[in-house]
């Protein structure tokens, strides 16, 4: 099989949701800037790009109608030059990223450009409807539950404690704080200009550093009152899990995943496109995988998941390296951290989600660009990416640096 290769990869800063610094771009015209980043930076002849494959959870409004091919155009690509929209929710940056992986090992093409974005300031997560919230045939048959209820859930399965949780955030903070002081981002960050050339962001922007356990503390648990008023929440997870004598409520958002706005691009071919272009590949993508789960407490996916990819590419948990596992949830990086004995020293060593936020087309994207630059910075050889995602999925890629 032919291998496929990261060439390079570009991702905006993140903005706060609601009013933050990119709140005034469509994620039409934030796409665009990252594509046109991604083709200045490597000189690309956009005739040979087969396709761009993006993520986008929320494919309403301004994001919807296939609005990858709508950034090809508003980027000035090739006319030649597709545009595919898809949805994996949370992972959908990074299913875009594998879904190009495998059309170039299948030899379906010698590049792509996969990514995604997401403007939750501007098209609010959920408004495009979901029949497994809302349809109670399929609600009920499927012990449906809000994704905070079961980040609940999971950490009642493990124990983990409200103070485990926010440490972790505490943590998470202190990690994104330092990498960005110390410029560790700046090679994948294409800072955004606005339309008279003048830079609105060039740096992550909802990163909190003054975050502490104390001021953690005072947050009331955000999904304590949905779980517990009846009809509550709790009593639907309760019926799928009656080993538990109550779910105990330890997320807030200050231990959860920002809401904020983002995009990112990763550039993927096989050799031959190297040599013509004169590219150096920057990474190996080793293997790709994908999963369901069970879809009541719906964050457990990067387990499976990683046991999956790790299966095939016949390597053992002890080979990787670095881990970015996406913290939708304080719960999930801590479930991995568990399950697998993973250090906390190889995990998410820049912070993550909680610190950053979770633009949730972009994110898989931007957390392989993430963990490309810390294997060059360290000089470390393998990374693995993964996601939980919404109604019990999980997703994995491993790379490997050359």
């Amino acid at each position: 099989m032919v291998e496929a290769y990261i060439y390079d990869t570009v991702r905006s800063p993140r903005g706060k949701g609601k009013k933050g610094s990119l709140n005034e771009l469509s994620a039409v015209t934030l796409s665009a800037k990252i594509l046109k980043e991604l083709r200045e930076r490597n000189g690309l002849n956009t005739e040979e790009i087969e396709d761009v494959i993006w993520g986008n959870v929320t494919q309403v409004g301004e994001q919807g109608g296939c609005l990858a091919r709508s950034a090809v155009i508003a980027a000035n690509y090739s006319e030649s030059t597709p545009g595919l929209s898809i949805n994996r929710f949370c992972a959908s940056g990074l299913e875009a990223v594998n879904l190009a992986t495998n059309q170039v090992k299948g030899s379906a093409g010698n590049a792509y450009v996969a990514g995604g974005v997401e403007m939750m300031s501007r098209v609010p997560m959920g408004s495009d409807g979901a029949a497994i919230a809302v349809d109670p045939t399929l609600a009920m048959n499927s012990y449906f539950v809000p994704q905070g209820i079961s980040a609940d859930i999971l950490a009642t399965k493990y124990g983990f404690s409200r103070d485990d949780v926010d440490a972790f955030a505490v943590e998470s903070q202190k990690r994104a704080t330092a990498a960005r002081k110390s410029g560790y981002f700046r090679k994948s960050i294409a800072p955004i200009k606005d339309q008279n050339n003048l830079t609105i962001l060039d740096e992550d922007e909802y990163i909190r550093p003054e975050t502490t356990m104390q001021s953690l503390g005072g947050l009331e648990p955000s999904f304590k009152n949905m779980g517990e008023v009846m009809p509550g929440f709790d009593a639907v997870a309760l019926l799928k899990y009656p080993e538990f004598e109550k779910i105990n409520h330890v997320h807030h958002a200050g231990n959860s995943s920002g809401i904020v706005d983002g995009a990112a691009a990763v550039l993927i071919g096989n050799k031959e496109f190297g040599l013509k272009n004169e590219l150096e590949p920057r990474a190996r993508i080793v293997a790709t995988s994908k999963i369901g789960t069970d879809p009541t407490i719906m964050l457990t996916g990067p387990l499976p998941a990683t046991e999956k990819v790790l299966k095939l590419s016949g390597m053992s948990i002890k080979d990787i390296d670095l881990f970015e596992v996406n913290e939708a949830f304080a719960s999930v990086p801590l479930s991995f951290m568990e399950h697998f004995g993973v250090e906390h020293e190889r995990l998410n060593v820049n912070g993550g989600a909680i610190a950053m936020g979770h633009p949730l087309g972009a994110t898989g994207a931007m957390l392989v660009g993430t963990a490309l630059d810390e294997l060059e910075r360290t000089g470390k050889s393998t990374a693995l990416t993964t996601l939980c995602v919404a109604s019990g999925m999980g997703a994995s890629t491993i790379i490997e640096k050359v």
